[in-house]
This record gives structure tokens, sequence and C-alpha cells, in this order.
């Protein structure tokens, strides 16, 4: 019996649209919903972490390893294995490598392996649009972006499809030339104003979405960014001081268990202090686009947004491509059992 894989490169995964932001926002969606109505299996991270602390993990780098199961018109099985080291600056690389591989949930035997690295940037991007679209006031029109990374640039396209009333945005990083870089490149790409900043305090208080997407290990928002009204989206780590959580109106996740299992971003140390229950997260992502709980119900609350992202996400979309490049004869197929 021959058994093959048919193999996806970065290119192959590209011209079959899973880097397309509004194909993969509703990707995502669908992910969110069905893991609202357990169809989904996500055992959750593994993470291979370097080091013993936070601040040991932003430096040495980690590989998560991220299974499951997709029902509905996905029908997948896989795992993404991302590694991730924040020196590869250095070398010229990208901070984050991804790996998916699916499987066929009848046989279990390896269908596809598929650069995702795109798709990981890609995706994460679009559960902060979903955010923005259900969280965000309707007349949203000014955000700021601390960290001028990748995410910074799927982030800002997610939340103009979601608000596409955005026109000024202020971008802020520790090293100011890459956020005057991004400005650059995001204002031409976007035909928006986008503004470098060594205040973002300043800038936050003027804006109506704050996302931070930084490798901080101490937190950079403090109570006093927090203008009524505002999208205050905690990304990555340790960015937001427990007290600025504390002082938000809602708190929306994407998944919490997900995000008490990782124990990296500001509400699930909280969680693990005993600073804070279950009861005090308002409401999964997933019941608020089915509708099953409200999102933002006033132009004046402050709500805080914590997302960690599933493995069956990048699966689903991984899953839209390697059905696409079926159709179309792309990719390389590679001879597993011969």
């Amino acid at each position: 019996m021959d058994i093959g894989i048919l193999f996806l490169s970065n290119k192959n995964m590209e011209d079959m649209g899973a880097s397309d932001m509004e194909l993969v926002m509703h990707d995502i969606r669908r992910v969110l919903e069905m893991h609202e109505n357990d169809e989904l299996i996500s055992p959750g991270k593994v993470v291979l972490s370097w080091g013993k602390t936070l601040e040991d993990e932003n430096t040495l780098g980690r590989i998560n390893a991220m299974p499951g199961y997709v029902g509905g018109e996905y029908d997948m099985a896989g795992i993404k294995w991302i590694g991730s080291n924040p020196g590869n600056y250095k070398l010229g690389l990208p901070r984050a490598s991804v790996t998916v591989i699916l499987n066929d949930p009848i046989t279990k035997l390896p269908v596809c392996v598929a650069d995702g690295t795109a798709v990981s940037a890609v995706r994460t991007g679009a559960v902060s649009g979903l955010a923005i679209d259900k969280l965000a006031k309707k007349d949203s029109r000014v955000m700021t972006i601390i960290g001028a990374g990748v995410q910074a640039r799927t982030q800002l396209e997610a939340a103009l499809i979601a608000r596409p009333a955005i026109d000024e945005v202020y971008i802020n990083d520790v090293f100011m030339d890459r956020a005057e870089a991004y400005a650059i490149e995001m204002s031409e790409k976007h035909n928006i104003s986008v503004i470098p900043t060594e205040d973002a305090r300043s800038a936050a208080l003027k804006s109506d979405i704050l996302i931070t997407a930084t490798i901080a290990a101490e937190p950079i928002v403090n109570t006093d960014w927090l203008a009524p009204g505002v999208l205050a989206i905690n990304l990555a780590d340790y960015e937001f001081t427990y007290d600025s959580v504390l002082h938000c109106d809602k708190i929306y996740v994407d998944t919490w268990e997900g995000v008490k299992n990782r124990k990296v971003s500001t509400v699930s140390l909280m969680f693990a202090d005993g600073i804070i229950g279950d009861d005090a997260v308002t409401a999964e992502l997933g019941a608020v686009l089915l509708g099953k709980k409200a999102g933002r119900e006033s132009d004046e609350e402050i709500i805080y947004f914590n997302s960690v992202g599933m493995g069956c996400e990048d699966i689903a979309v991984v899953t839209r491509a390697y059905k696409n490049a079926l159709k179309a004869g792309a990719g390389t197929k590679v001879a597993f059992w011969e």
C-alpha cells in the first residue's frame, strides 16, 4: 500500500488562501463557535520551555505543541508545532516558525504537512478582529498598538476589517526605528495615518482600541492608561497590571481553560494568585459570537480581552488550504509508506 503526504510550502499556503484575512476570520469564527458548542477536541498547549521563569522563556524561547480536532465542515485532526526564539532576528530569521500536520480523523494517518508560520500570525490577528467586532465601540477610529513586530501587522489588518472607520493608529516599540519603519509601511499599505510614538500612555488615552503585542515580562499598561470606552487587548504575556484589569468593567477571553493553563497573561496570573475566580470572566468570545452572551453594551465600558489561541484554529485554516490544494493539484506529494 502506497501512502503519501501532501507537503505545502509557505508559497503553496499563500496561493491557497491561507493568509487571506477575511477568509481566516471566517475560519476562526467557526472554530470559536464550535468550541462553544463542543464540536472540537482541544487538549490545550504543551510547552517545551527553556528555563524556569517567564523571563527565561522570553529570552531563550520555547516550542509549543497544540493538537486538536475540528468538526463541522473541516472534519480534520492535527497538530501545530511552533518554535519561538526571541533572538532569531539577530540571525535574520523570524521569531516564530510553525509546522502543521493534518491527520485523517478516521484512519488517523497523516495526510498533510504544511508551513503554518503565516497562518499562525494571521489567525491570531483574526481572533482580535472578531473581538473588536463584538467588543469595541461601533464608531472606533483611533487605535494604539504596542510592539511593532509581525503581530502588529496582522492585528491592524484584522482591526480594519472589523472597524473600517479606523484612520489613526499610534505605534510604540522599545526600538523606535522599528516603530518608524512600521508606520511608513502600514500607512502606505492601508492609506491611514500611522504615527510612531514614544509616549504610549498618551496614545492609549486617545484610543478606542489598545493592543499590546510584546514579549514584556513586566507590566506595561497601568490603570491610568485606560480611558472610558476603550477595548484593551492583552495579546501576549504579563503586559497589564493586576489593578488595570480589575479596573475594567468586563473581562473576555477566547478559551478560559486555555488561558488558565498557559499561565502567562495577566488575567491567568491573577487567577493563579487567587486574585480572581472563574466568575470574573464575563464570557468566552465564542458565546458572544453565537449571541449567547452579550458583548459591549455601552460606549463607556472599559473592556479587557485576552486570547491564548488554540491549535484547532491553525488546523482549520490549514485544512481549508489543503482542500484547495487537492482541487488545484498544488503542493508536493511525499511518500510516507511505500
